[in-house]
């Protein structure tokens, strides 16, 4: 498997630490922000990352280099933000096979070896950490919506009325078809194209998706206040 990290955004809600470098190299107990991200990739045996830069991604190619613990590393440049799915249709051409996608800001100390290990042994487009969450979370996030039998039958973005309190984590395994997914969804709202979106277009297809329950803790460090949250757990 090789790991997807999409790292390209700019990170404007950690206001001025933004400024002048990429949210990916903030330091975050003593290393890196994407340090931590690569860690918990090459911990899981990938063979290759394949990380999407933009914003300052100059920065991140010089500070990281070809190689990251021995593990080969290519870069893949968004030079338009245009959403988490345009990142990973990005990513499609390096990617030949199953493949791991973890978000590039997201610091984990979690079981995310389950996720691979599912993921391994089904037939579903994908498998995705998930976590329970209170009414008023699921309402901010893509929540998976189930049927009577609790399977998975559709990711909604930020629904007004959340059909679960299910929402994914930021740590996925997918087939490389959920790069065609990526290709064929049209901007939301926001004008970005949204994995949840791909990944709902999958389930529409009966592809289906199996999904692990969170062990332990994944934070998406998105503000100063984040950061130092995960600094406390670290």
């Amino acid at each position: 498997m090789k790991g997807v990290v999409p790292a390209a955004g700019e990170g404007t809600r950690m206001g001025s630490l933004t400024d002048d470098r990429p949210k990916g190299l903030l330091p975050v107990a003593g290393r890196p922000l994407l340090a931590h991200v690569f860690d918990s990739l090459v911990d899981l045996g990938v063979e290759e990352l394949v990380v999407v830069v933009g914003y300052e991604g100059d920065q991140i190619r010089e500070r990281f280099g070809s190689a990251f613990a021995d593990t080969p590393v290519t870069y893949v440049e968004q030079a338009e933000r245009r959403g988490l799915a345009h990142a990973v249709a990005l990513a499609g051409p390096h990617l030949d096979g199953d493949f791991l996608l973890m978000n590039g800001d997201n610091v984990c100390d979690a079981d995310l070896a389950a996720v691979r290990d599912r993921h391994r042994a089904s037939s579903a487009i994908g498998t995705a950490l998930v976590e329970s969450v209170s009414p008023e979370r699921a309402a901010e996030a893509g929540v998976f919506e189930r049927d009577e039998t609790g399977a998975i039958v559709g990711l909604v973005e930020k629904p007004a009325e959340p059909p679960s309190t299910l929402v994914p984590r930021g740590f996925w395994a997918f087939d490389e078809r959920v790069c065609h997914a990526c290709e064929l969804v049209r901007p939301g709202h926001t004008g970005e194209r949204e994995l949840s979106a791909a990944v709902d277009l999958c389930l529409s297809a009966g592809w289906g998706l199996e999904t692990v329950r969170l062990s332990g803790w994944c934070r998406n460090v998105n503000t100063p206040a984040d950061r130092d949250w995960v600094e406390r757990r670290l």
